[in-house]
């Protein structure tokens, strides 16, 4: 059942939708940048970093917003530090989204064209991993009874996710020769950028199991 079924909670319950249409959107956002990188369109590379940075201001004045309303909810008293937790959590994904595009441009790694495709699987694993934690996010404020099942995926994607980081990292260690050693840990420390997304919605799941089986007391 709702969490949210009294009249005076409607504005949390659009700025939590709101919140994790962000987080959303920051993953399209993430992706498009990341390709974009890779392909070198400056431009449109330039385009996803501002709406990035936006987009993080918008999630935190966001989780502000429902925080303080939180506070202010008696009846919500014994839920409240799991909730404020599981908002710091995901308030932190679109943390390491901007972050992980604003390294890119302030370090500007030399990423070889034939590591693209092992980047954009990377990227695509391990937002899989976010995007699948997003609807269980959801569900705890409507229908937690649902949650558990959906989040086996992000498991899913996290343990895909960790396997490719390491064949990336494993060919450009053992089948790069001519990339210099600082290369190669500069590579490795982008694919850890990267995986760190996956690794962060595990824990969001973590977290929402364990309040799932609360409120089933």
């Amino acid at each position: 059942m709702s969490i949210f079924k009294i009249k005076q909670t409607s504005q949390t319950i659009k700025n939590v939708d709101k919140f994790f249409d962000i987080i959303d959107k920051g993953l399209l956002v993430f992706k498009e940048g990341m390709r974009n990188y890779l392909y070198a369109n400056t431009t449109l590379f330039e385009e996803n970093l501002s709406e990035m940075a936006k987009l993080e201001s918008e999630a935190n004045y966001l989780r502000r917003e429902i925080v303080a309303s939180v506070h202010t909810m008696s009846f919500m008293s014994q839920m409240r530090g799991d909730i404020l937790k599981l908002l710091e959590r995901m308030d932190n994904i679109v943390d390491l989204l901007n972050n992980s595009l604003s390294q890119l441009d302030i370090e500007i790694p030399h990423i070889p064209s034939e590591l693209d495709a092992d980047f954009i699987k990377l990227t695509e694993l391990s937002t899989m991993a976010v995007e699948s934690v997003i609807p269980a996010a959801r569900a705890y404020f409507r229908n937690p009874d649902s949650i558990q099942e959906k989040i086996n995926r992000v498991y899913f994607y996290e343990e895909e996710t960790e396997r490719q980081s390491k064949t990336l990292k494993r060919k450009v260690f053992h089948e790069m020769p001519q990339l210099k050693l600082s290369e190669k840990f500069h590579l490795r420390y982008f694919a850890l950028h990267i995986e760190t997304l996956s690794e962060s919605a595990e824990k969001a799941a973590d977290l929402l199991s364990i309040m799932a089986l609360k409120r089933s007391f």
